[in-house]
Parts: structure tokens; C-alpha cells; sequence
């Protein structure tokens, strides 16, 4: 690409990731906003109870798709229009498993939860786990066409309307924590339902694929894939989706069981401040590159090792950024912004600081193991450091509450770290090594 090329083309490129910045950063406020509100008017122990059931839920909804949304940015990048074969069995293997997600969240509730409020939150905020598939596929759909504007638009929607929740409940706080996990679940009903026309266009092969070329009149397909092709392809990013929320959630989960929901009300607050953080580089990563560096991987193995390099070093140092400004403001804006109920949350939100780097490092890098076939070195990293944070927080919490889980945290983001270094170690060395 000559100089006349490259310059409009990085300037499309600023615009759409500064958009993309922006409705990152009024995503985050809409959530901190949200949180705040519900935080205040519930309290700590109300607000413990909704946020640990709103995690479960959380946690057990990738099971719905299981990796197919990446999954299909890695095809259509590598394989173009004949991409369009996975199509019939992956709405088999959607449907397959989202009835798997939901019999999961309604087993757990009826047969395991305390009946101290939880298993009705368990209950209706169940539609929580379509409402994730759902803006999840119409926001491929909308990557593959390089429409950021309205994949943005879209992923702004559930935060919209839940801090319009949390308004109400400001306005008539005698509604509660049942009237917000209703409204929740209804929110997520009405977002599937929503999505559906995007959805249905998608599983039809309607989509206005970018980067390669336009449609050809006759399609090669090759050969027809089945359920389990899906499956052998998708398993690797399922797994590791499954396993994110169990990695960054369970601190709040495990503190609800072995505290109280006043000690798991106090920790998800800094979750909550650390999602919106992480947004960022999921932002870069997952939204805008992620479908190029596939493209790249697979047909420019240059821009592929640039844009691997520079973006390493750019995130590391936003990251140390973002850790500093942590520092400096968690002190009076959290008691400002929450009230002194939850002024433990900044010691929380100290020991938390140093994650941002550490986040955005590991952000970067794993994104090159998401390419070709090599995603299941990045399910060996998330599993080491899901099994990491897992047991730090069952020998940590007991002993040291909330600090415990924020250390078990640090620790957790460490080793995938590490386990992400290696990865592209060994898979990529032309990329750890040389000029």
C-alpha cells in the first residue's frame, strides 16, 4: 500500500475508533451511573443479593452461541463469501445451546439457590442469557459490514435502559430490588426480540460482507458443515467465553456465599468500575480489529505483526494511565459517588489499580491467538488463570474478605498474562523475536 493509500485509509481508521471510544466511554458512564443509583437506594446487602444473581446469570450466559460470534468473524475473514456454508448448522448448534444456558440458570435456581430472594432474581433475570446472544450476534453482523456506527448504537442500548431503571428507582425508591430485577429481565426480552431482524438476515447470508470484494454470482462452498463441524470449530472460543465471567466474577459469587451479600454489594461496585475500564480495550480489540486481524493474519502477515507490535505498547502504557488516574480519584469519588456506606470499596479499588496494565497488555497480546487455529492456547491461558483465581479466592476470602478476592484478582490477571506471553511464544515467534 503506497503513502496516497495508507493515509485515508488510517484516517478511517482514527474516525471509527474514535466513535467506537466514544460510545465506549458513554457506555461506561451509563453503567457507573447505573450503578451508583441501584447502589445508593438498595444498599449493601440488597444490592449484594441482585448484583451476585445478575453475575451468576452472567456467567453461565455465553453458554448460549458457545464462541459461535467469533467463530464466524474468524471464517468470513479467512474464507470470504463461501463462509455463507456454516450458516444452516450454526442456527442448529445456537438453538442447541442456548437451551442448554437457560436449563442451567432455572436448575440451579429452583434446586440450589437460597430462598432468601435469590431464586427469584435467579428467575427473572433468566432472560438475561438472550438478550447477551442476541446483541452478541447482531453486533458480528454489523462488524462484518465495518457498520461501527450501528454495532455501537446497538451495544448501547441494554446500559441505556437499565440506568433509565436505576432512575426510576431514584425517583419512586419504594419499588426495590424486585422492581429493578424484573425490569432488568424485561429490558432483555425486549432486546432479543428486537434483534431478531438483524438476526434472521444473518442466518439468511444477508449481510453486505466487507474487505473481500463483492458478492460473486456463484459461490464455491466446499464442503457442507455439520453440528459438529461447528462445534470442532467453535468449541475453542465457547470455552474460552464460558470461562471469562468465572475468571473476572467470581470473587462476587464466592463472597455472597462464604461473607455475606453486604461484603459481595462492596466488591461488585469496584467490578463494576473495572468493567467499565476494560471496556477499552475490549473497545480496540474486539470491536473495531478484531475481524482485520484475522483478514491480516491470513493475507498480510506484515500489517498483521505491525498492528500486533504498536498495539502492545500503546495499551500497556494506556494502561499505566488508567492505573494512575485509579489512584488519584478513587479516594473522593467513590464516597461521593456511592455514599460512605461503600467507603471500603476504595481500598478495594487500590489493590485493583494494578490490573488496568496488566489487562490491557493481556488484551493485546492474546489478540493473536485468536487468529488462525491457535485460539486454544488462549483457552489454555484462561483456564490456568480461571483455576488461579478460583482458588485464590477460596483460600484469600475466608481469611481476608474483600482485600482477599482483590488480591486473588491481581494474581489471576498475572498469570494470564503469562500464560497468554507463552502462548504467542510459542505459536507466534516471528512476532516475539527480531526487529
Amino acid at each position: 500500500m503506497n503513502a496516497s493509500m495508507a493515509l485515508p485509509a488510517l484516517r478511517r481508521a482514527a474516525m471509527t475508533v474514535s466513535m467506537l471510544g466514544v460510545a465506549t466511554v458513554v457506555g461506561a458512564l451509563m453503567v457507573f451511573l447505573t450503578q451508583t443509583l441501584l447502589a445508593r437506594k438498595m444498599g449493601p446487602d440488597a444490592y449484594g443479593l441482585f448484583a451476585s444473581s445478575l453475575a451468576t446469570v452472567t456467567m453461565i450466559a455465553p453458554l448460549a452461541g458457545f464462541g459461535l460470534t467469533q467463530f464466524r468473524l474468524k471464517a468470513y475473514g479467512v474464507e470470504g463469501w463461501a463462509a455463507d456454508r456454516w450458516l444452516v448448522p450454526s442456527l442448529r448448534f445456537t438453538l442447541a445451546t442456548t437451551v442448554l444456558a437457560i436449563g442451567i440458570v432455572v436448575a440451579w435456581a429452583l434446586l440450589a439457590a437460597p430462598r432468601d430472594g435469590t431464586r427469584f432474581s435467579l428467575l427473572v433475570l433468566t432472560p438475561v442469557i438472550l438478550s447477551v446472544l442476541t446483541v452478541n450476534l447482531a453486533s458480528n453482523k454489523f462488524r462484518l459490514e465495518d457498520r461501527f456506527a450501528r454495532m455501537a448504537l446497538n451495544q448501547l442500548a441494554i446500559p441505556g435502559s437499565r440506568l433509565l431503571v436505576a432512575i426510576g428507582l431514584l425517583l419512586v425508591p419504594q419499588l426495590g430490588w424486585r422492581f429493578v430485577a424484573i425490569a432488568y429481565g424485561s429490558i432483555s426480552l425486549l432486546m432479543a426480540l428486537s434483534a431478531v431482524p438483524q438476526i434472521r438476515a444473518m442466518f439468511r447470508g444477508e449481510i453486505a460482507l466487507k474487505g473481500h470484494g463483492p458478492r460473486p454470482e456463484a459461490i464455491e462452498h466446499g464442503v457442507r458443515p455439520g453440528m459438529g463441524d461447528v462445534w470442532s470449530q467453535a468449541w475453542a472460543y465457547g470455552v474460552y467465553a464460558a470461562l471469562y465471567p468465572v475468571f473476572f466474577q467470581i470473587s462476587t459469587i464466592l463472597l455472597k456465599y462464604f461473607q455475606s451479600d453486604a461484603h459481595a454489594g462492596r466488591y461488585a461496585i469496584a467490578l463494576a468500575v473495572m468493567t467499565a475500564i476494560y471496556l477499552i480495550p475490549a473497545t480496540i480489540y474486539q470491536k473495531f480489529l478484531q475481524g482485520k486481524l484475522h483478514r491480516w493474519a491470513a493475507h498480510d502477515k506484515p500489517k498483521f505483526r505491525f498492528a500486533y507490535r504498536k498495539g502492545n505498547a500503546g495499551m500497556f502504557v494506556l494502561g499505566l494511565l488508567v492505573s494512575a488516574a485509579m489512584l488519584a480519584l478513587s479516594p473522593w469519588l467513590v464516597p461521593l459517588a456511592f455514599g460512605e456506606r461503600y467507603s471500603g470499596v476504595v481500598a478495594i479499588l487500590m489493590v485493583l489499580a494494578i490490573c488496568p496494565p496488566v489487562r490491557f497488555l493481556s488484551t493485546a497480546m492474546g489478540a493473536a491467538l485468536m487468529t488462525g487455529d491457535h485460539m486454544r492456547l488462549r483457552v489454555h491461558a484462561m483456564t490456568m488463570a480461571t483455576v488461579v483465581a478460583v482458588i485464590g479466592n477460596v483460600l484469600l476470602i475466608p481469611l481476608f474478605s474483600e482485600m482477599g478476592a482483590a488480591w486473588a484478582t491481581v494474581v489471576a490477571e498475572a498469570a494470564l498474562l503469562f500464560g497468554t506471553w507463552r502462548g504467542v511464544r510459542k505459536l507466534h515467534p516471528e512476532l516475539t523475536h527480531g526487529p
